[in-house]
């Protein structure tokens, strides 16, 4: 089946699930880590795509039209969740000395570990999918969604601000914890097993 097979001048939505289904349930899942949470995404961009049927100009194709409705929605699933009173429970200390001679150097037992030396590409690793996966549910929601939103779907950081509801200085603190708070979870489950 072609990509921009339409019926007439509609859009055929008889096919999508077929054609998009499976590219977009792996999208989702790739920023949400639940199966049921994405295929609610999934489900939703459908639903979307068919009350807005009428505004798709052409100008792109199917599938990224529908990408981007789905980009929204996991957009909105990260506001949403990141509004949400959280609890800031967390076992992560600062790695960076407090000491006036030495303040902001590493504490060496705390200072970033070699990564080279595990699997060539650490990116493609299963194991370390699964890890990521557990360290970034282990963040506060704000946190997961202010890195989500700028590290995985590469979202400006001003429109960030704007969709969790902080300042600009607020947000690179928050993307800074979040990244000490991954390294250390990923060295600890990772790289120091």
């Amino acid at each position: 089946m072609s990509e921009q097979r339409k019926t007439g001048t509609k859009l055929d939505p008889a096919i999508w699930v077929d054609e998009y289904g499976d590219y977009l349930y792996n999208y989702a899942w790739s920023r949400v880590h639940s199966k049921q949470l994405a295929e609610d995404l999934v489900q939703d961009t459908f639903v979307s795509a068919l009350n807005a049927m009428d505004s798709f100009r052409g100008e792109s194709t199917v599938r990224t039209w529908m990408l981007s409705i789905l980009r929204r929605k996991v957009v909105d699933h990260y506001r949403k969740k990141s509004t949400q009173n959280e609890k800031t429970t967390l076992s992560f200390e600062s790695p960076f000395e407090d000491e006036s001679g030495t303040k902001g150097h590493w504490i060496m037992e705390r200072a970033p570990k070699d990564w080279q030396w595990q699997s060539g590409y650490p990116m493609r690793s299963k194991e370390f999918q699964s890890i990521m996966e557990s360290c970034l549910s282990q963040l506060p929601e704000k946190w997961k969604s202010v890195f989500v939103l700028k590290v995985m779907e590469e979202i400006e950081s001003s429109e960030i601000c704007k969709e969790v509801g902080c300042t600009s200085s607020n947000f690179w603190v928050i993307l800074h914890r979040a990244r000490l708070q991954l390294r250390e979870c990923i060295e600890k489950k990772w790289i120091n097993e």
